[in-house]
C-alpha cells in the first residue's frame, strides 16, 4: 500500500514539529536554597581536557544580586598549590565560562532576598583524590 503525496508530507510536518518542541529547552527551576544554588553551578562546570591542563582544584569567590547576576567581580581564592601558570589559566577561564554559563541564576524571591550581596566561597575540584591505603591486619607480621 503506497502512502498518498499529502499524508506523508503531514506526517512528516508533525513528526518534526514534535521533535522541535521535544528539543525546545526547558525554563530552568528556580533554586530555592543554597544547596541547589551549589548544584547549579557545578552543572555549568566544565573543566579543561587535561591535554590543555594537568587537573587542579580551584575555589572562586563570588557574590549575585537579587536578579541572579554576578555582582562585582569573581575572585579566585584558592588554586591547587602544585599548578603552572598554564593549568592557572586554563581553569581560571573555565571557572569565569561555568559562571557565565549559570547566570542570571533563578532565584525565587525568598532565595534572591537571602543571598543579595552575600559572598559565595565555589569550590571546584579536578583532581582525584589520593587512592585510600588499604589496612591489611590480617596479614602484619606479629612480633613476639
Amino acid at each position: 500500500m503506497r502512502w498518498p503525496h499529502h499524508a506523508v508530507v503531514q506526517l512528516t510536518t508533525v513528526l518534526l514539529l514534535g521533535l522541535l518542541a521535544s528539543a525546545a529547552p526547558a525554563q530552568p527551576a528556580e533554586v530555592n536554597t543554597i544547596k541547589e544554588a551549589f548544584a547549579k553551578l557545578y552543572s555549568c562546570w566544565k573543566p579543561p581536557p587535561v591535554s590543555r591542563a594537568n587537573p587542579i582544584d580551584i575555589t572562586v569567590v563570588v557574590s549575585f544580586n537579587r536578579a541572579g547576576e554576578i555582582l562585582g567581580h569573581p575572585r579566585i581564592s584558592y588554586e591547587s598549590q602544585q599548578a603552572t601558570d598554564n593549568d592557572r589559566l586554563m581553569y581560571r577561564v573555565a571557572v569565569m565560562e561555568a559562571l557565565q554559563r549559570c547566570t542570571p541564576m533563578p532565584f525565587t524571591d525568598a532565595m534572591a532576598g537571602a543571598i543579595a550581596g552575600r559572598p559565595f566561597a565555589v569550590q571546584f575540584h579536578s583532581r582525584k583524590p589520593p587512592p585510600h591505603q588499604e589496612k591489611r591486619a590480617w596479614l602484619t607480621p606479629k612480633i613476639l
